[in-house]
This record gives structure tokens, sequence and C-alpha cells, in this order.
């Protein structure tokens, strides 16, 4: 044998792996839709109209020193301290805020019973410099001396 047929005898398996083959196809059988459902929907909760209460009752604060303040209507605590600087309303709850030199109060007044006038039932002061929280009966005692 020639080296020119052996080369090409060579070839031959190279040339055959290169070849594509692709595999018999099967009969096509038409393709049947995806099923559909229609979308769940969530469980629906029966809405319930609200619960209209009564707010509580309110709590009166107890502290030495605020007597003749806790109670007291708005009139009673303008005859205490004079004008107030502040007198907001809010619903049925009013508070009234009172300034001097050395601290600012806010007395917060509600009505012990519906229709009733609001009475003072917390008291809160601070330094009027920096907003931190001081004795609530000094600072009653200082706008009172002024």
């Amino acid at each position: 044998m020639q080296p020119r047929s052996l080369l090409l005898l060579a070839l031959v398996p190279a040339l055959a792996a290169c070849g594509s083959t692709t595999p018999p196809r099967a009969k096509s059988t038409p393709t049947k839709p995806p099923v559909t459902r229609p979308a769940s929907r969530p469980a629906m909760t029966p809405v319930r109209p609200p619960v209209r209460t009564p707010p509580p009752a309110a709590r009166v604060q107890s502290l030495p020193g605020l007597e003749g303040v806790i109670g007291a209507t708005a009139p009673e605590l303008v005859r205490q301290f004079g004008p107030p600087r502040l007198d907001v309303s809010e619903g049925d709850a009013r508070k009234l805020q009172y300034v001097g030199t050395a601290c600012v109060v806010d007395i917060f007044l509600y009505p012990a019973q519906p229709g009733r006038e609001p009475q003072a039932t917390y008291v809160e002061a601070r330094r009027a410099s920096d907003g931190q929280e001081v004795d609530r009966a000094a600072c009653i005692v200082a706008l009172r001396g002024r």
C-alpha cells in the first residue's frame, strides 16, 4: 500500500467522527395545552363593625405638693397662676401650660364624668432652659410666687 492510501485510510475514522448524526424523529403527536385553573381567592374574613367603648376613667395623679392643683378646674388654675401661656383642647381633654423663669409646667385636665367640666388630673414640670424634668411641687411653688 502506498503512503498516500494509508493516510486516507487513517483519515476515514476521523472524518466519520465529525459527521453529525441526528436521532430519528419520533412521530409527532399533538401536544395538549396546559391545564389552567382559576386563581384561588384567599378566604375572606367577615368585617366586624368597630366596638365603641367609653374611655377609661381618668387616673388622678396624687403626689405631695400638688394639692390645690390636682382636681382644680381651668378657672381655678387661672386664679392661682394667671393666664396660661398655652391653652390646648383636644376632644374632651385640655392642657394648660404655665411658664416661669425656673420651670415650665403642663397641667392636663380631663372630665371626671361625661358632661362635667374637666379637672386637673396630671402635672408635668421641666426646666425652661433645657427641658430636663424637675420636681413638680417645687415648680408649682415657684410659679405661684411669681
